[in-house]
């Protein structure tokens, strides 16, 4: 064969795993449509994400983080409240600290441009072959590999394929996993402000009628910012220029880190769930937004690809180390087994918040805030909820845990 693992997709979550598998000796390639020019810009745009504590260890543990440490910003404090633009929010909050989270911060903000960039010159500088500006057009399963077609190229062979191709995964559509899903009539404004105070490292999360606003805190005195309306609203303050659209949000934001200013690039993407039924076929996995693609109202779509990530990795470097043939049945089912559960709870939560907190319903409105007081009121509730959000609860893979594969 010519590789033992084909990789479809050469994003965040695609690059990862192939740097984790090579660090343990797994010959991989990745194959992305995209040329590099379009995904790689120094220039900030707007983009960033919140990374879990557990995203940060594996980061570390596959010696990635020292480059991107001065670029990312702890968040040491959360603040979630509810309430409407130009009202004060409700008395009922949830606050997490340092005394709930006793192992640093509960995560990082990292911008795009820092993340992918990093990735890339590590791929550039390992054993990986990345192929650019190159589609995948056909799949064929063997008994003892798999056939990637490739557009204008020579076909490749591999013990398994991996679509990291994103919610239209064409990986999962040519394996026959069929996808489940709505669309939320939402979508996300997105963007990067500066502002005249600083925010000590506080992650905001403020509970509109139409959606969420996060705000969450960047390096120097900026915090990005993932503002949910409903889709034609969005759109329309999409199309304003950028004082009318700062006019709109101000209300929103409110007004203790002062003033604010647009820094970067303005954004928007549609809203909508989709996740596949299952995440394996012969000689495939799927993993991050190809496997599940869920509402970004708890901010954890990298950070569950990051544990798609890890997991997969995993069990390919055990199944090596056993001399075992990578593609088997019995090793991808390990890994449907790992993440297939995790993975449907939270395409759960995330739509039942959703649906909890964008709305302005009194009946739910009061259920929602006396739920906030009561996690708020109660230490247990309160640690178990940052626990599960830093990653750090239940059967995590070495490399969450910060060890090497």
């Amino acid at each position: 064969m010519d590789y033992d693992a084909i990789i479809a997709g050469g994003g965040l979550n695609g690059l990862t795993l192939a740097l984790a598998l090579d660090s343990v000796g797994i010959t991989t390639a990745v194959i992305d449509a995209f040329a590099p020019q379009e995904s790689l810009n120094p220039k900030f745009d707007g983009r960033s994400y919140a990374l879990s504590a557990a995203s940060q260890k594996m980061l570390s543990a596959l010696g990635l983080w020292d480059d991107l440490a001065p670029h990312a910003e702890p968040m040491v404090e959360i603040k979630v409240s509810d309430g409407a633009a130009g009202e004060m929010p409700s008395p009922f909050v949830m606050q997490f600290g340092d005394e709930d989270f006793s192992h640093g911060p509960m995560g990082f903000m990292v911008e795009d441009r820092h993340l992918r960039a990093r990735l890339a010159k590590a791929v550039d500088m390992s054993g990986v072959t990345f192929r650019t500006g190159q589609i995948i057009t056909g799949q064929t399963i063997h008994p003892t590999h798999v056939t990637v077609t490739i557009e204008g190229h020579h076909p490749l062979t591999a013990a398994v394929l991996v679509g990291a191709d994103g919610r239209n995964s064409r990986t999962a559509k040519m394996a026959k996993l069929t996808r489940t899903g709505w669309d939320y009539d939402q979508s996300s404004l997105v963007c990067a402000i500066a502002h005249e105070k600083p925010h000590h490292g506080i992650a905001h999360q403020f509970f509109m009628p139409s959606g969420p606003l996060a705000i969450l805190p960047l390096t120097q005195n900026r915090s990005g910012i993932v503002w949910t309306e409903q889709r034609q609203v969005a759109q329309n303050i999409h199309s304003l220029s950028d004082e009318d659209y700062l006019s709109i949000l101000r209300p929103r934001f409110g007004e203790f880190l002062g003033d604010i200013s647009l820094a970067g690039e303005r954004y928007i993407y549609p809203l909508s769930l989709s996740t596949t039924h299952r995440m394996i076929a012969d000689r495939v996995a799927l993993i991050g937004d190809a496997a599940h693609a869920v509402h970004p109202i708890a901010g954890q779509g990298l950070n569950s690809g990051f544990k798609d990530v890890a997991a997969l990795a995993e069990v390919l470097c055990d199944t090596k180390r056993r001399g075992q043939d990578l593609g088997i049945h019995t090793t991808l089912a390990e890994y449907q087994k790992w993440r297939g559960f995790d993975n449907a709870l939270l395409c759960t939560a995330t739509n039942s918040f959703n649906r909890l907190f964008s709305n302005n319903n009194p009946l739910l409105r009061g259920i929602r805030d006396l739920g906030m007081g009561l996690i708020n009121s109660t230490p247990k509730l309160r640690k178990n909820f940052v626990a599960t959000a830093a990653g750090a609860a239940g059967d995590r893979p070495r490399l969450l845990r910060g060890a090497p594969l």
